[in-house]
């Protein structure tokens, strides 16, 4: 699917559930709420980067704000 956010509030429009964090970071619910998914989105330029997937377990251990991605 194919969106255009230019502010939080897009996405909260598109996803009722997800939830707006400081530094521009967004946690999604996925498959009832079983997994979370942390991005940080450049509204600037369309993007949205992955910094961290993993069971609501997993989330509850991290600071979604601060996370990032391990290689």
């Amino acid at each position: 699917m194919k969106a255009t956010w230019h502010q939080p509030a897009d996405i909260k429009d598109q996803y009722r559930s997800a939830s707006v964090l400081k530094n521009r970071c967004v946690v999604f619910n996925v498959k009832g709420n079983d997994y979370r998914l942390v991005v940080s989105v450049a509204y600037r330029y369309q993007a949205v980067y992955v910094k961290f997937v993993g069971t609501h377990d997993e989330y509850d251990a991290i600071d979604a704000e601060t996370v990032e991605m391990v290689h």
